[in-house]
């Protein structure tokens, strides 16, 4: 896809649930982006031709999930000088901690950002953050979720206060 600001790379299909709460905030947020699968395995020159396109392409972040291994951001990270936000994917064999730490663990010089196990959504506001530098509309929509977000923990925080612990346990169960 062309003209698009923010990339999301996937390892495998099987990380794509997770991936899309990345592409969703994009989406909120309406920022143009692509969703791809590409190994740094089994398809290691897909995986370069993406990072060497990605700024002729104009991608400003790329967002890279992985499991297992997760050599994905890294490699792309080694690809371009473009930001890479790793995402580690939980894995049944160790939760996710095998994929934090490959991802996390990056020699010096090559930089991947790296969010928690799972936290697609965070890299994509995080990737939002970056685009915001150049884009006023986007440090106002930010300012507006959080906003929002504040709203919500308030709105149960009166609630907690109103029916207490148990009766807000209790409203929680019934729904």
């Amino acid at each position: 896809m062309d003209n698009c600001l923010v990339s999301i790379v996937m390892g495998s299909d099987s990380d794509l649930p997770v991936m899309m709460e990345a592409a969703n905030i994009l989406r909120e947020f309406q920022v143009p982006h692509e969703v791809v699968v590409s190994s740094a395995h089994r398809t290691p020159h897909l995986t370069a031709e993406l990072a060497a396109t990605a700024e002729s392409r104009e991608v400003e972040v790329i967002i890279a999930g992985a499991g297992g291994a997760a050599h994905l951001p890294g490699v792309i990270a080694s690809l371009t000088i473009l930001p890479v936000i790793g995402v580690p994917i939980k894995t049944a064999a160790l939760g996710g901690v095998d994929s934090l730490y490959s991802i996390v663990q990056m020699p010096g010089g090559i930089p991947v950002a790296t969010v928690g196990i799972n936290g697609a959504q965070n890299a994509a506001l995080l990737a939002i953050q970056i685009l915001a530098g150049k884009r006023p509309e986007l440090k106002e929509q930010l300012r507006a979720y959080r906003k929002r977000m504040a709203s919500k923990v308030e709105a149960k925080a009166a609630r907690l206060r109103e029916l207490g612990p148990e009766g807000y346990l209790a409203g929680r169960d019934e729904k």
